[in-house]
């Protein structure tokens, strides 16, 4: 009757195939909820702003919902979480049933009946060092989940960096092909009226083609830019408008986020990765299995109560079972493990430099593209500007022709698209210091609260 009450409160198999036709439909029908996500972002960021579109911090908040990657992280959480309640069940008992029979005419019955159970006992440093595990165990696919989480953030932050790159080099790129279009017209007047030999043209349309190469690549680059925050939230290609997103400004350089930044903030960042704290569950585990091999080094105790009647008579046996180490009394294993700890102890080490060199090399980067940018914003676009209306005005009196006057205008264009390769470069370098920190430096990401990100 036990057995048939233990039986019955047993859990039972539900199948649960997956239909990967059906998930692979859904997949290219998903879109965005848009009502979801401002309650996503109220909930993270109630100080925010309302935006009018998809910025950063909305993105982020589709993110959080949406993105694929995220959503596996989360369920490895729950599994590591699953897996620690687990272990804290002990193995259960053994229960074991014997009979014998023996023709004796001396004893009253033939028959000898008995059970008896072995009760591991799960205490001491196996079962310490087994339940700190599987806690690390959590700890650390929390620390795989906010590494996830960034990487993505990382990748959706460099995609509106360069789709608002591409945007204003398509809108600098057009106005150069018009320039470029009315001097090449010009020319071709020049040559009709006998005043230029038609040879001389072919640079300049050698130009007008390299230049509409530039406007394609441009073009390119910004629907790749669209295609990789789609991508990032696990969305197919139409669920996404390119007029929906909000591209940041990128007409000037943020203020240096480097000059805020003191050392405790860096120390603080540093000891705060999820890297690093993974590195250091890492070395907390390899600690446990030194605890483990230590204990394993002693008996494991079983107790083995039991019943037995022995024709006609009761007897009530008690066992006391113990699991012997190995013979070299688990020396090797221990070794091991402390070499496995101390590998470990080496990982956190790299960990910390690789962390510091980040970001070390992340503010020499920032420096350099800053005096980049300075350099052509006040050095050699106020010269070609003022060559520019030098022109204009040289024209207005007729001194030099339209297509001299264009070849001034587009020496202006030219620079304009150095300096947005130049802001593209402190973006970039500002994308590096943001994922050296771990944090976002400037945008309304900074208004969220890192209290409320924890993995639901």
């Amino acid at each position: 009757m036990l057995a048939l009450g233990l039986l019955a409160g047993c859990m039972h198999y539900t199948p649960a195939p997956v239909a990967i036709e059906v998930h692979a439909v859904q997949r290219m029908q998903a879109g965005l909820d848009h009502t979801r996500i401002d309650a996503t972002v109220r909930r993270i960021a109630p100080d925010a702003p309302t935006a009018s579109g998809l910025d950063s911090l909305a993105l982020f908040a589709a993110l959080l919902d949406l993105d694929p990657k995220v959503i596996q992280a989360r369920a490895a959480i729950a599994t590591a979480e699953a897996e620690a309640r687990a272990s804290r069940h002990a193995v259960g008992p053994t229960f074991t049933l014997s009979s014998e029979y023996a023709h004796d005419p001396a004893t009253s019955s033939p028959w000898l009946l008995g059970g008896a159970v072995d009760v591991p006992l799960d205490i001491g440093g196996q079962r310490g060092a087994r339940l700190g595990r599987a806690d690390l165990a959590v700890a650390i696919a929390r620390y795989d989940y906010a590494e996830v989480l960034w990487a993505d953030r990382m990748a959706l932050r460099r995609a509106l960096t360069d789709g608002a790159i591409a945007h204003a080099q398509i809108a600098l790129g057009i106005e150069t092909a018009t320039l470029r279009d009315r001097q090449i017209a010009a020319l071709e007047r020049q040559a009709a009226a006998g005043e230029l030999a038609g040879a001389a043209l072919s640079p300049y349309r050698a130009l007008r083609a390299q230049e509409a190469r530039a406007l394609d690549d441009a073009r390119a680059r910004a629907a790749a830019a669209r295609a990789t925050i789609v991508a990032t939230l696990g969305l197919p290609l139409t669920a996404l408008a390119d007029d929906a997103i909000i591209w940041p400004d990128i007409s000037a350089a943020a203020p240096d986020p480097s000059a805020a930044i003191t050392p405790d903030m860096r120390a603080k960042a540093v000891a705060g990765r999820a890297d690093v704290l993974r590195a250091l569950a890492g070395y907390d585990q390899t600690d446990a299995d030194v605890r483990l091999e230590i204990a394993r080094q002693y008996p494991a105790i079983s107790l083995g109560p039991g019943y037995t009647w022995e024709r006609g008579l009761v007897k009530l046996p008690l066992a006391v079972n113990l699991a012997l180490p190995n013979f070299d009394l688990n020396r090797s294993a221990i070794r091991a493990a402390l070499a496995k700890r101390d590998e470990a102890g080496a990982a956190i080490e790299s960990a910390l430099a690789g962390a510091q060199g980040e970001i070390d090399a992340a503010l020499v980067e920032r420096r350099a593209a800053a005096q980049a940018l300075d350099r052509l914003q006040n050095g050699e676009l106020p010269q070609v500007e003022a060559s520019a209306r030098q022109a204009e005005a040289r024209l207005a009196r007729g001194q030099i022709a339209r297509a001299e006057w264009v070849d001034a205008q587009l020496a202006v264009h030219t620079t304009r698209l150095a300096l947005l390769d130049a802001l593209a470069r402190v973006q970039a370098a500002d994308a590096a210091l943001e994922n050296s920190m771990r944090r976002p430096l400037a945008g309304p990401e900074t208004m969220i609260r890192p209290e409320r990100l924890e993995a639901r």
